[in-house]
């Protein structure tokens, strides 16, 4: 069974018709799907669907892409809603597997770069309080993310989502008990440093995941990506992996079922 580690399932096209798109993901093998959040516009939403599949997470956070959208109660919200999770005695109670998508993002224009440190400051420390592993985005600003991460280690660990970065960053990363998230960018040949990277990490480090419905793969530009092709950005890790394809799939999948405490 794979897991989409990161795949935002509320979004369009998947929420007019989920069945059919979870349909679609089971006959490539995808069992499960990680629903990340961008902020309160979508908490409700993502809660509620997974509440409707079980083969549906969720984290729960407030993404720095919409910073804006953050305003003063954003925070408290978020405590809020990851303290009724995490004391939910029902169905909820284990859908809830992660915060985020937090973290930063400086290739914003204009960005406020205090607020989005101070956001992710006060995310890794719920994730903490919690014992919730983090799903982390970063966009012009892994320094910044790095010595955030040092001054807050994490007790659950958590994913770098969507990684592009060179070896050394991977590395440093997973000395802080940060996974490895590979997508869509290593289906293209010219993605030499990424593919160089992903290529001589350790397997056990790496999660799969589409970003769907964005990050698309090779041959399917500009449309909506999609669950069910995970499978290329497998057959993508097995040409450049000395594994085989289906000792990629359990790794993978055992590493990220452990980091969200879900079964396989």
């Amino acid at each position: 069974m794979l897991i989409d580690s990161h795949c935002h399932f509320d979004f369009e096209p998947f929420d007019s018709d989920p069945k059919h798109y979870l349909a679609l993901a089971h006959s490539a093998g995808v069992g499960k799907i990680i629903i990340p959040s961008v902020g309160q516009r979508n908490w409700q939403r993502v809660q509620s669907l997974c509440s409707q599949f079980d083969e549906l997470f969720y984290a729960l956070g407030l993404h720095p892409f919409f910073s804006e959208e953050h305003g003063s109660g954003a925070l408290e919200g978020l405590k809020q809603q990851l303290a009724k999770a995490v004391a939910d005695t029902g169905q909820n109670a284990s859908k809830c597997v992660a915060v985020g998508e937090c973290g930063l993002d400086f290739a914003i224009v204009g960005a406020d770069r205090e607020q989005q440190i101070e956001l992710l400051r006060a995310q890794l420390k719920l994730a903490n309080q919690y014992a919730l592993p983090v799903i982390l985005h970063c966009r012009k600003a892994f320094p910044e993310l790095l010595r955030l991460l040092k001054q807050h280690p994490l007790s659950a660990g958590g994913v770098y989502h969507g990684f592009s970065g060179s070896l050394p960053q991977a590395q440093q990363l997973i000395e802080l008990g940060i996974k490895i998230g590979v997508g869509g960018t290593i289906t293209y040949q010219r993605a030499n440093k990424t593919r160089n990277t992903i290529a001589a990490l350790p397997l056990a480090t790496l999660m799969l995941e589409t970003d769907a419905p964005d990050m698309p793969v090779a041959g399917f530009q500009g449309q909506p990506n999609r669950p069910d092709r995970l499978c290329n950005i497998i057959e993508a890790l097995a040409d450049i992996r000395p594994e085989s394809q289906s000792e990629i799939e359990l790794a993978t999948s055992l590493t990220t079922a452990e980091l969200f405490r879900i079964s396989m």
